[in-house]
């Protein structure tokens, strides 16, 4: 089918495969089984299934044949013992702050921002090796079930904690740091939304240990939020902020 200005590709990939795949690799990093004894056996069967379905949806995009699916798939899978640490903390973090988190499988389970937070650091490894609609079909299923949008080009931290997280907005080019909370609401933006700004930094850049609080606005790829700071909520930031 034609349209102005382009043509749309006969070879997109399946939505619903790549939301199946971003649940399985969910499951295995944090897998909840009733029967124990054949967890091992499991788990490294489940392992050559993921790495099939993930060289199928690479295949999916790259009809050309332009990236290298065994280096990605590799990387990908040899990144997940790296990725699973950085989440424990994250959950940590969160168990440790939030009084209203009892334990650590509550957090895993059933916290809308640690999910997002998960979802996004697997897809941010994906969008590091260029790997086209992937990441970014990966961040819109976490934002469909969580209400927070992460683009998957972000760099984030750990821990990083995101408290309720419903409307949270993080966009492509935003830079956190090290032990940041941020709550519902929150949006770290582009000042303006301008085509030819594509290849610049956008979003603004929070240093470690910074708290911003519900509702609060910052913006602008030159804003950078000092480290050991605090934003108050129903903020509107467009200039940096000190440390401390």
């Amino acid at each position: 089918m034609e349209y102005p200005g382009y043509i749309l590709s006969n070879h997109l990939p399946a939505v619903k495969a790549i939301h199946t795949f971003t649940d399985e690799i969910i499951n295995y990093m944090f897998p909840v089984t009733d029967e124990p004894d054949m967890f091992l056996e499991h788990h490294e069967s489940e392992l050559y299934k993921l790495q099939r379905h993930f060289m199928e949806l690479l295949r999916s995009v790259d009809m050309a044949g332009k990236i290298d699916r065994d280096g990605i798939s590799t990387h990908f899978f040899e990144s997940l013992a790296g990725v699973k640490d950085l989440l424990i903390k994250d959950a940590q973090l969160i168990l440790d702050f939030d009084p209203a988190a009892s334990s650590f499988e509550e957090v895993i389970l059933t916290y809308p921002g640690f999910y997002a937070i998960l979802v996004h650091r697997l897809a941010h490894i994906i969008y590091l090796q260029k790997v086209p609609l992937i990441p970014r079909f990966m961040s819109e299923y976490a934002h469909s079930k969580t209400g927070i949008d992460i683009n998957p080009g972000a760099t984030i931290g750990s821990p990083f904690f995101i408290d309720h997280g419903t409307g949270v907005v993080i966009g492509e080019s935003a830079r956190i740091g090290n032990n940041v909370k941020i709550y519902q609401g929150v949006t770290l933006g582009a000042i303006a939304v301008r085509k030819e700004d594509a290849q610049t930094k956008r979003h603004p850049t929070i240093e470690d240990n910074v708290v911003i609080y519900a509702g609060s606005t910052i913006l602008g790829g030159n804003t950078s939020i000092g480290h050991d700071s605090i934003i108050g909520g129903n903020t509107w930031v467009t200039q940096s902020v000190p440390p401390f």
